[in-house]
């Protein structure tokens, strides 16, 4: 029972003092709104609701991608920088529970993240064809894995800056090979083998099969997958926090 109040309390605590704050509450607003703005303003398409529809997969998963590493990276480095984390360890509660109730908190952000431009587009376009039991495991899935990298990236660093710049070199490679602008089988053979494991091309393969019933991975590899890549990364987290931080 102690375990578990302190693991709500530092969720809380967490809430309270990174991801309920108004700058990133907008910005979980703005951003979904802005990329989408982009696309229109690039393209020229027209806005109907094949359009909009279309756009679903690729708001969705940067939106989560970007609001879970950019708010993880930030809270883990800054708290272990300013020695915080140390406190928390005293806490009568294991090292993996304590750094569960570290990222649920950026787990829950990523999803709101991934709902509103999905709010936004019902209101413009019938998303009835949506199957959302499975979208919503999907978008669960996406925003686990990459809180989970974010807290990989964090333990790698030891300044703020140094996660922000480390998370650039995973982001915006993976955007581009993760099939969100261009099927994968249109990129370069060679190249091909980069896309298979980052994360994102799982998640947003179920996605695309989601939205627009197009997609070329079996839908129970996906899950599997992106399940496989959640523990993996916790797994090696939690091992170089107990080699870095602990030892």
């Amino acid at each position: 029972m102690k375990a578990w109040i302190a693991f709500w309390n530092i969720l809380l605590k967490d809430m309270k003092t990174y991801y309920l704050k108004p700058p990133n509450i907008s910005w979980g607003i703005i951003f979904p709104l802005a990329w989408t703005g982009m696309f229109f303003i690039r393209s020229g398409s027209e806005f109907d609701s094949s359009t909009i529809i279309s756009l679903i997969p690729g708001v969705v998963a940067v939106s989560i991608l970007f609001g879970t590493t950019s708010l993880l990276a930030v809270t883990v480095t800054f708290e272990k920088k300013n020695r915080s984390f140390e406190r928390l360890l005293l806490a009568p509660i294991s090292l993996e529970l304590l750094m569960l109730s570290k990222t649920v908190g950026a787990i829950l952000f990523g999803v709101v993240n991934a709902f509103i431009p999905v709010i936004i587009a019902s209101f413009f376009a019938d998303l009835s064809g949506l199957s959302w039991p499975i979208f919503f495991v999907t978008v669960l899935l996406i925003a686990v894995s990459s809180t989970f990298l974010g807290l990989f990236i964090a333990v790698a660093v030891s300044e703020v800056f140094e996660a922000q710049t480390f998370s650039n070199f995973f982001r915006f490679p993976m955007l581009f090979l993760c099939g969100l602008f261009f099927p994968i089988t249109q990129l370069p053979f060679f190249i091909r083998p980069l896309s298979y494991i980052l994360p994102l091309t799982y998640g947003v393969d179920l996605l695309h099969w989601n939205v627009r019933r197009n997609h070329h991975l079996y839908t129970g590899l996906s899950l599997l997958m992106l399940i496989l890549f959640c523990i993996i990364l916790f797994s090696v987290s939690i091992r170089n926090i107990k080699h870095k931080w602990i030892a």
